[in-house]
């Protein structure tokens, strides 16, 4: 006794093929082979596209958060002062940061004094935020020591004052340039306070990679930045660096002890945390909206196998009288639609990787080509357009595209194999 063929067997494919390469009569079939084929192929590329970009802002959007701010901030409640007034000025931040440097994971402790004040050059103002600091401190921060653009010598801090790529900007300012720094809280007088005014030399010019640090923020030297806000001997808060930033949550209470009774703190995900959460909400609406157009480019297979089918019914009720089983004419039309799917798949998630990697330029192409404008880091808060392939974004579209390519293919692929050869024969 013969034995039966195995599934997809050799001869299954060929018929396939055959079916799928239709001579010119059938030219419709055909046509809509290719355009399920195209369909598909745009639909993942978008697919992959889309998810590679979210990736890549998502990770920029936190690496400058991370790159140029501190991963938690320490400060002190308010306390009311013998002469009545309240403050939250750290008196022994020396040795509370000794103590927040011994918690397991941390990386580093810097004190800051913070104030804002008015910057003027030359008849251009700005208000800027001013941030005290060390010189060794200020060169363990990523993106102010190693930042994507700067001009100037970031080892001559202690002689002046480092300011971002957009206060310079704003200012007209270069290095060497002297800047005046306003503040309102300045020198206290039998008579009140009057405002402080002290000139600067502009010694560094960095772009961290966000608009909003890059055009507000100036780095003084912390000794200068105490005298400057009438903070002798007290700093203002202690700025926190930590080994893994996305376990800052565990590390809360033992910072806390660390820090003292009144101590407070503020997390990286607490000044970021409500954006980050509107990214994840709009990257799954975006995944089910595109999931939606994968899913209408794969209803094209079905209409192109009930083409296919109808057209082939002649040679289905052949096949079927010489002994072709219902399972071997399902697995042919299912390899005729299966395929398209696969083909188009592989096409775009290569377009999509393709995207990806050449972003650059095709991004500046466009912006060519729109007359420039099409992206402004006043609202996105970075100066490009990110794409970062993640292997995960990929394997997602792929099971995706060929689940559901698969899956409509087995419709029109059993109706085929139901056929019955005499109805098909009855009038040929």
């Amino acid at each position: 006794m013969a034995s039966s063929p195995p599934p997809f067997a050799g001869f299954e494919w060929m018929i396939a093929w055959r079916y799928l390469r239709a001579r010119r009569a059938e030219g419709g079939v055909s046509v809509m082979t290719w355009i399920s084929f195209l369909g598909i192929t745009m639909a993942v590329f978008a697919l992959v596209a889309t998810l590679a970009v979210r990736s890549g802002f998502r990770a920029e959007f936190v690496d400058t958060i991370l790159g140029a701010n501190a991963h938690v901030t320490l400060y002190q409640s308010v306390a009311v002062t013998e002469t009545g007034h309240s403050s939250r000025v750290i008196d022994d931040f020396e040795a509370m940061a000794e103590r927040v440097r011994a918690v397991p994971g941390v990386t580093r402790v810097a004190p800051l004094v913070k104030g804002q004040v008015m910057a003027s050059l030359r008849g251009r103002n700005a208000g800027v935020e001013v941030f005290g600091i060390s010189a060794a401190d200020l060169g363990t921060i990523p993106r102010i020591a190693a930042p994507e653009q700067s001009l100037g010598d970031i080892g001559r801090f202690d002689e002046g004052i480092a300011i971002g790529w957009g206060v310079a900007q704003q200012l007209d300012a270069t290095v060497g340039d002297r800047i005046k720094l306003i503040s309102p809280d300045g020198v206290r007088t039998p008579f009140g306070t009057s405002p402080r005014v002290s000139v600067y030399e502009v010694v560094y010019i960095f772009q961290a990679g966000r608009y909003d640090i890059d055009r507000t923020r100036i780095y003084m030297p912390f000794a200068e930045a105490q005298v400057y806000f009438n903070r002798e001997g007290v700093a203002d808060e202690l700025e926190v660096m930590v080994a893994d930033p996305d376990a800052v949550d565990e590390m809360s209470l033992p910072l806390l002890r660390a820090g003292g009774e009144r101590v407070m703190l503020w997390t990286w995900r607490d000044a970021s945390g409500a954006f980050l959460r509107a990214l994840e909400v709009e990257d799954n609406v975006m995944f089910v909206i595109l999931s939606i157009l994968v899913l209408i480019a794969a209803m094209n297979i079905i209409s192109g196998l009930i083409m296919l089918v109808k057209n082939k019914g002649r040679d289905i009720g052949i096949l079927r009288t010489m002994g072709l089983t219902e399972g071997s004419v399902m697995r042919v039309f299912f390899i005729c639609g299966a395929s398209v799917g696969m083909l188009g798949t592989l096409c775009g998630v290569a377009l999509g990787c393709l995207f990806a990697i050449y972003i650059d330029p095709i991004f500046s192409f466009v912006n060519y080509v729109a007359g420039g404008g099409v992206w402004d880091p006043a609202i996105r808060g970075i100066y490009a357009l990110p794409a970062k392939l993640e292997a995960g974004d990929v394997l997602s579209a792929v099971v995706l595209s060929l689940g559901l390519s698969f899956g409509v293919t087995v419709f029109p692929a059993r109706r085929a194999a139901r056929m019955n050869p005499v109805e098909a024969l009855r009038y040929e």
